[in-house]
């Protein structure tokens, strides 16, 4: 019996797309038979024609012209994997505006513009399916969106930038310093020239936000996400988070409380028994907590040209599917809540901070008296590297809101014992496994 040829048009044939080429011709068989349709790459839109890809590819598949997809009414899918927003948007656009499926693997145009896309493609009864934009091919998407649905999810937080870990896990592992290990990552290809998105924790922001928006169907806004990097982390801090019983990891957290929700990006303390403090190297690992499925974990590999194609394939084939049963759009955006997005002022977490003091007698008390007038307790207070002139005051409190914290440390830095606020880094994970 001949079976139904359901046809797509790649927007870039970078890694992912050739990855995406690649599955798509070692796996048809078995995508066939899964799926009852044949799936056939019709057109690939690239920047130049002339370009060697590495791979062979059917003549003539190659175009500069994006109308050879958009305008096809053969084509029914369409795979960007091109990057970016600018002109990426445009084009995803176009392709849903002429009735076509959409499959992405772009966090910044999902996480910045997944409004206007999701209006658009429930305007013209298109798919819209990202599984890739986030933790490369771990199924996170479709678990939270499918597999979770029938729970009230309560947190979602993890390790989702591979660039960070690795050179946080150099660094715990080795005790090299942040220059050093950036170095490294940019040699091995794990960071960019420009490294910014990655150790500025704004990958890991555009990510979360997606997370929390699909978790708390509600719509997360970029602008809405606090975000710190890790590139005020310096080997002291590794040292002291071991010698306290921890390790320090960049996490997206996002937390569903009864008066809005947390969404956040940070250096975070966690002890060292917890399962995210295993996660080495370039992995990513997403917790779930659901009040009825309570923990899972995802972990597995968040980059990369095979995983990364692998969710992009599984969004392919869902798209067929829905194609050859006539409901395209049958599982649109899920934003129907509208919860506030707390500040972080109003979140709540324990607390690590390192001070540079004077080392005279009455320091620690002024200090532990400004604290207590700001009602954060200390849970632990210990003295480091004294010199007779100098000292360090590593402190640990308890859970307690960010606007005390913050309010203690402007009075703490008008004291002319404390020399400086050498760092501040949440604590979580401590209270029964969550973040």
């Amino acid at each position: 019996m001949e079976r139904q040829i359901i046809k797509i048009g790649l927007l870039g044939l970078g890694t992912v797309g050739r990855g995406v080429f690649r599955i798509l011709q070692e796996n048809r068989e078995s995508i066939q038979q899964r799926i009852g349709a044949r799936l056939e790459i019709k057109k690939i839109l690239v920047r130049s024609l002339a370009k060697d890809r590495g791979i062979e590819l059917p003549a003539g598949i190659l175009t500069t012209d994006l109308n050879e997809i958009t305008g096809d009414p053969e084509i029914k899918i369409v795979v960007e994997v091109l990057g970016g927003t600018n002109p990426t948007l445009d084009y995803v656009l176009a392709a849903l505006s002429n009735g076509k499926s959409v499959v992405t693997a772009n966090k910044d145009m999902v996480a910045e513009y997944g409004q206007v896309l999701f209006e658009t493609a429930k305007k013209y009864n298109c798919d819209l399916l990202f599984e890739a934009s986030v933790a490369g091919g771990i199924p996170i998407i479709r678990t939270l969106k499918q597999s979770l649905a029938g729970n009230r999810i309560e947190e979602v937080f993890g390790i989702i930038n591979g660039t960070t870990n690795y050179m946080l896990t150099k660094m715990t592992r080795e005790g090299s310093g942040f220059a050093q290990v950036l170095a490294e990552a940019q040699a091995k290809g794990y960071a960019e020239a420009d490294p910014t998105a990655d150790v500025g924790g704004f990958d890991a922001a555009r990510k979360i936000a997606i997370l929390a928006s699909i978790a708390f169907n509600t719509r997360v806004p970029l602008s809405k996400v606090h975000t710190e990097g890790i590139t005020g982390i310096t080997a002291d801090d590794i040292t002291f988070a071991d010698e306290l019983g921890y390790v320090i990891k960049l996490l997206g957290i996002a937390k569903n409380r009864p008066d809005g929700i947390e969404v956040r990006v940070h250096p975070t303390f966690i002890p060292k028994h917890h399962p995210l403090a295993a996660v080495g190297d370039v992995f990513n690992a997403v917790f779930v907590r659901g009040n009825a499925v309570g923990d899972t974990m995802f972990y597995g590999k968040g980059a990369g040209e095979l995983p990364t194609a692998s969710a992009v394939v599984a969004d392919i084939m869902d798209a067929a599917r829905d194609i050859m049963q006539g409901v395209p759009g049958f599982i649109g955006c899920t934003c129907f809540d509208h919860k506030p997005v707390l500040d972080i002022g109003e979140t709540f977490s324990k607390y690590y901070i390192r001070l540079k003091v004077a080392d005279k007698p009455g320091v620690l008390a002024s200090v532990a008296l400004i604290f207590g007038n700001k009602e954060v307790s200390l849970k632990s207070v210990i003295q480091k590297g004294a010199t007779g002139k100098t000292a360090e005051l590593v402190l640990i409190t308890h859970k307690v809101q960010e606007q005390n914290v913050q309010d203690a440390l402007m009075d703490l830095k008008q004291l002319s014992s404390v020399l400086e606020v050498a760092n501040v880094i949440r604590v979580e994970g401590e209270d029964n496994g969550h973040a």
